[in-house]
């Protein structure tokens, strides 16, 4: 059967995309790579996460609230259709400070977010060491931690699951999946595109590039200049411990299974998704700095991702002037911003036009001419 819309990228961007395009009726194509793709979801941390997010792009906060309002509707619709549980959790969320300094370097940080609205109250807190205590009564901090940023609409879900469930869920409204599928071309058909893979070819009348960092080289071929870069993240998982951190925090969170993650790095190491030994070690100061006696945990696992990162840090959604119907899609907080994808972004990709509060995410902003 002939698809409305091929999706380019089975990551959680991409599946995100298509489940909500799949549970409006479109007739989907999921194109999935193979397990030697440079994923991001291996690399990710899990928080729905809003505090901290937007300085300098006022629209990414707005973005970023916006999907957080959703993602409760959304976890509880994708759960029901998949069977599968998103372990859910939106209860605030901590990012630890060290030293009177990082205390108030952390506040103002926060405020000048905040004062970037410029309305509504704070929807965080400044915890001092005695109040951050009361709210962890299980954790012994170390004796640098003075305390800690408290965000209300922050939380964690399981991003594995999740992925899981968006595959799983398209698959129960029609959509199909196809893995280990690589775009070699696109190519334009009258009005639609014609897709070339290893022996075969797809037609669309639209197409959606959420393939990652393999996007610039395909959103090239629809007039779209997309510059992103690889940025390693590694992360350390502990053995499973009795439960004691009860709130997700940046760079710290146990999971429902009783695992402490840990992480992530930000290294600026072009495709090289390897593991080192410095980053564990740099990773496991810092969280022995905060809760010192996770000294005496045992590590289990160390993995290496490569985020999607733009310029700026924040997302490209676009549609190509020169190739109508051909949309891009591309950010590194895949996870937080599921639900927008999965049904705003997908409702205007079915209406074939973006919302004008997507502009200030079309990459022209990065003064990128667009191609012939």
């Amino acid at each position: 059967m002939r698809p409305d819309i091929i999706v380019i990228g089975g990551g959680t961007v991409g599946a995100a995309i298509a489940y909500g395009l799949a549970r409006t009726r479109h007739r989907v194509v999921l194109l999935d790579g193979d397990d030697g793709d440079f994923r991001a979801a291996r690399a990710n941390f899990g928080l729905v996460w809003l505090q901290g997010k937007g300085l300098g792009m006022p629209a990414y906060q707005v973005l970023t609230r916006g999907s957080i309002a959703l993602w409760r509707g959304f976890s509880d619709e994708l759960e029901a259709e998949a069977g599968i549980d998103l372990s859910y959790e939106r209860n605030g969320g901590l990012a630890f400070c060290l030293g009177e300094a990082g205390f108030e370097k952390r506040r103002l940080e926060l405020l000048r977010l905040h004062n970037q609205g410029g309305e509504g109250e704070p929807d965080w807190e400044m915890l001092d060491r005695p109040a951050l205590e009361r709210l962890l009564p299980k954790v012994a901090l170390g004796p640098n931690v003075t305390g800690a940023s408290f965000g209300r609409q922050d939380g964690h879900a399981n991003p594995l699951r999740l992925l899981a469930a968006l595959h799983g869920a398209l698959a129960r409204h029609g959509g199909s999946i196809r893995h280990r599928a690589r775009v070699e071309r696109i190519e334009p058909a009258g009005p639609d595109f014609r897709l070339v893979l290893e022996g075969e070819t797809l037609v669309a009348p639209r197409i959606v590039i959420a393939a990652g960092l393999g996007s610039p080289a395909l959103s090239r071929q629809v007039g779209l200049e997309v510059p992103v870069h690889p940025e390693r993240g590694q992360v350390l998982v502990t053995e499973r411990l009795e439960p004691f951190l009860p709130l997700p925090a940046s760079g710290l969170r146990q999971t429902g299974e009783g695992t402490v993650m840990i992480g992530a790095t930000k290294e600026h190491t072009g495709f090289d998704a390897s593991t080192t030994a410095d980053a564990a070690a740099r990773l496991s100061r810092k969280t022995v700095e905060i809760v010192p006696a996770l000294a005496g945990a045992r590590l289990v696992r160390q993995w290496a991702g490569l985020r999607i990162m733009t310029p700026d840090g924040y997302p490209i959604y676009a549609q190509s002037q020169s190739h109508p119907g051909a949309f891009v899609a591309l950010c590194h907080s895949g996870v937080t911003l599921a639900a927008f994808h999965a049904e705003t972004l997908a409702g205007a990709i079915a209406a074939g036009i973006l919302p004008e509060s997507l502009s200030p995410f079309h990459q022209r902003r990065f003064d990128v001419p667009q191609a012939a």
